[in-house]
């Protein structure tokens, strides 16, 4: 074929890929605000007329909705979880702003029931089809972009099975090449790579010019900069894109993205979910909860408050030292429900049938009505509401020291309820295999956190509490 047919079938074949990895991403950012606004202007042909009130309660729906947080390579019931989370935040934050501002009355309660009941079927529905039919159209093979990877290691073998496994990214990969042969590989990467070897290095730049290929993924350790910057220069006759996966990637990152000091790109390893915006609604939210929570319970506090102090000799609020934010100490507020107070260089996890919990401290511990005054240290800004679990600091000393990562989760401040304890590891911790299943969730809610998740876990903390029994 002459070299500028090939050429030209080359950049249809790019802008094709480019059309169907935007049509992807675009219908991920669009379906749910579409959905929240379709319902809506739906409900209120049914119920009554449209009207200016319903265009700006659209226009209001989407600017909040937007942009959609599921992709359609996620599990389902991550899917079903996260929708229905972020709807029933969607709908406390459009119920109190029209209760505050007054407009509510301008809508029939008739629209907003339907309205609301209405779209998590209508945007699961839509959600589900457009699944199934997306990667039939995506992964023909004129639609998708071929693409080589530099490098047989785990972050190579790890990237060409994302590309494999998930249709939506448009992307068909060729082959490996490295100067390496399978048998020295073998024992060096924990898996067989999913497509096959078509050469070494050398081989490269040829192969991309009869093949016409489109993108190059560049896998090799930084400690080979010599090869690489030698591969740049044999790449520069052809007009493949070329992306580099540097081996840090390989490690477990936490909030992992680019960023820059003045000039100077660098790249997070290791950073809180809650920088920029995020810091503010975490931090709003918390405080505006809190304070709504503490004022609605104060009669409860007060009843609980008598029954600890008529329950034995000692203070109603036990204060002990733990971690917060950064790893600093902080002082958590609980109801005490034992008859001692410790809080020194050893302390002693509670356990089932403990002599020391009092029969009013196992009331309030089994139903985590011992944790109501940590309220306050929420807002006094020492923790959040939602988070991972604080330890006792002797507790903190002993497992850093036995669990990698234990003291990333201290990149946020500590919550009165967190993942993994409505995941199944509340209460005693007397394994080590079960603090490092619960810093395992811990790392988990860091790395994926959202408003949403939060409040999925508020959620499933009152339901958890209503039938778990492992806090005692």
């Amino acid at each position: 074929m002459p070299q500028y047919l090939r050429r030209d079938r080359s950049i249809k074949k790019n802008v094709l890929w480019r059309n169907s990895f935007t049509l992807s991403t675009a219908i991920e950012a669009f379906l749910y605000p579409l959905a929240v606004v379709a319902t809506l202007l739906l409900a209120a042909s049914y119920h009554d007329r449209l009207g200016s009130e319903y265009v700006v309660l659209a226009i209001l729906s989407f600017a909040i909705t937007f942009p959609g947080e599921s992709a359609f390579h996620e599990r389902p019931r991550r899917i079903l979880r996260k929708l229905l989370s972020s709807w029933l935040v969607f709908i406390c934050i459009m119920t109190a702003l029209g209760i505050a501002t007054k407009y509510i009355i301008y809508y029939p309660v008739q629209v907003l029931a339907t309205w609301f009941a209405v779209t998590p079927i209508a945007y699961i529905s839509a959600y589900f089809v457009l699944r199934a039919a997306l990667p039939r159209v995506i992964s023909m093979r004129h639609n998708q972009r071929t693409a080589v990877i530099v490098g047989i290691n785990d972050i190579g073998i790890r990237i060409a099975r994302q590309f494999v496994d998930n249709p939506y990214l448009g992307t068909h990969i060729l082959g490996f090449f490295d100067d390496r042969s399978l048998v020295r590989l073998q024992g060096t990467v924990d898996t067989q790579p999913p497509v096959p070897v078509k050469g070494r290095l050398c081989d490269l730049a040829e192969f991309i010019r009869q093949q016409n290929v489109e993108a190059i993924y560049l896998a090799l350790p930084m400690a080979t900069q010599p090869r690489i910057l030698h591969l740049l220069d044999d790449l520069k006759d052809t007009t493949a894109s070329i992306y580099f996966v540097p081996d840090i990637f390989i490690t477990d990152l936490i909030q992992g993205r680019l960023g820059s000091v003045g000039d100077i790109p660098v790249v997070a390893v290791c950073e809180t979910p809650f920088t920029g915006f995020n810091g503010v609604i975490k931090f709003t939210s918390d405080i505006v909860l809190s304070a709504f929570i503490l004022t609605l319970l104060l009669p409860v506090l007060l009843t609980l408050a008598i029954g600890v102090k008529l329950s034995s000799p000692g203070p109603v609020i036990f204060k002990q030292r733990r971690y917060g934010l950064d790893g600093k100490e902080i002082l958590v507020y609980k109801f005490r429900s034992m008859t001692t107070c410790d809080d020194g260089a050893v302390v002693r996890q509670a356990t089932k049938d403990d002599q020391r919990i009092t029969r009013f401290g196992a009331f309030i511990r089994r139903t985590s009505l011992d944790e109501l005054p940590q309220f306050l240290n929420v807002l006094q800004g020492r923790m959040s509401i939602v988070g991972p679990r604080p330890h006792a600091v002797s507790h903190n000393e002993t497992y850093r020291k036995m669990i990698k990562g234990y003291m990333v989760r201290h990149k946020v401040r500590p919550g009165i309820t967190g993942w993994a304890q409505v995941n199944g590891y509340r209460g005693e911790t007397e394994t080590v295999d079960k603090m490092e299943k619960r810093i395992e969730y811990d790392l988990e809610y860091l790395r994926n956190w959202s408003l949403s998740l939060d409040f999925w876990i508020i959620l499933k903390t009152a339901l958890v509490i209503l039938k778990d029994r492992n806090a005692y």
